[in-house]
């Protein structure tokens, strides 16, 4: 009762609220799978950045302040074998960050390069108003990539472990 009454005269007094806006509203206008995400995210966390065999991907959009980073551990053969994610944003920031360590973990760098943001945003079952959010997980996952090619001075490793030729390092 107590914590109610200050609650309201904190409220009333200040005009600041002591629960998260629209959070109820939320609940009405997300997906489930964003909910989930978002109250469980997966492969939250930090690589060390100094490993050569992480790459960091570090994305952000301007327009609503959303930023994403997103760091993969490489094995030997150019496969992802660990991810992690740290994201300051909105809840369909957080769960297309979520989605993406869990899609990519396992996958070929070439296949992961693959990714498009309409597959996350079909996934998540983003509404159009939050399709930059998938955007930027497909910013971050190519980024990522990208960062750990270059510290292994733009070597490109294919799945099966084999430098490509030169015909395919040009394409």
């Amino acid at each position: 009762m107590f914590k109610t009454l200050v609650s309201t005269s904190l409220r009333q007094a200040t005009g600041i609220r002591t629960t998260p806006a629209g959070f109820g509203a939320a609940r009405r206008f997300y997906h489930e799978k964003v909910i989930d995400h978002y109250e469980n995210p997966r492969n939250m966390g930090s690589l060390d950045k100094n490993d050569p065999t992480v790459g960091t991907g570090l994305v952000g959009a301007p327009a609503c302040g959303d930023v994403m980073r997103l760091q993969i551990k490489v094995d030997d053969a150019g496969n992802i074998t660990d991810v992690k994610f740290k994201t300051f944003g909105c809840g369909s920031a957080i769960a297309s960050s979520s989605y993406i360590t869990e899609r990519v973990r396992g996958m070929s760098l070439d296949d992961a390069m693959k990714i498009k943001n309409t597959e996350i945003a079909k996934e998540l079952c983003l509404p159009p108003v939050k399709l930059h959010c998938s955007m930027l997980a497909e910013d971050a996952i190519k980024s990522a990539i990208k960062d750990f090619r270059k510290k292994r001075g733009g070597e490109v490793i294919h799945s099966e472990g084999a430098k490509p030729t030169a015909a395919q390092a040009l394409a």
